[in-house]
């Protein structure tokens, strides 16, 4: 039953880094394609966030889907939106995981 929720949480995870994708290419809600997908993605996203939440707390699922999806989104940006990360951003990025890594061990 865990494994199980973890993957949901995977899934709703990769579902809110695909909307947010989504939200960038949908030019301010001009593209009607991206727009689509972006209230696929978050509706997906949230569905499998609900479920999620059936099996593991509260704190601990907020704080992975939204450390995980802010990690995933920042890569994403760097790799297709060639945005750029200073040493700040990357040292914020290694404190999520620290912190993600801890929530995880202290449960």
């Amino acid at each position: 039953m865990i494994v199980t929720a973890y993957l949901l949480l995977i899934a709703a995870i990769l579902a809110e880094v695909f909307g947010s994708t989504m939200l960038k290419l949908s030019q301010g809600f001009k593209r009607i394609g991206p727009v689509i997908g972006l209230i696929l993605g978050y509706g997906a996203a949230f569905y499998f966030l609900s479920l999620t939440l059936q099996s593991l707390p509260l704190g601990l699922v907020y704080a992975m889907w939204s450390g995980l999806g802010t990690i995933l989104t920042v890569y994403i940006g760097v790799l297709f939106f060639k945005d750029r990360l200073n040493k700040k951003a990357v040292m914020g990025i290694a404190l999520l995981v620290v912190g993600l890594v801890l929530m995880n061990v202290s449960k």
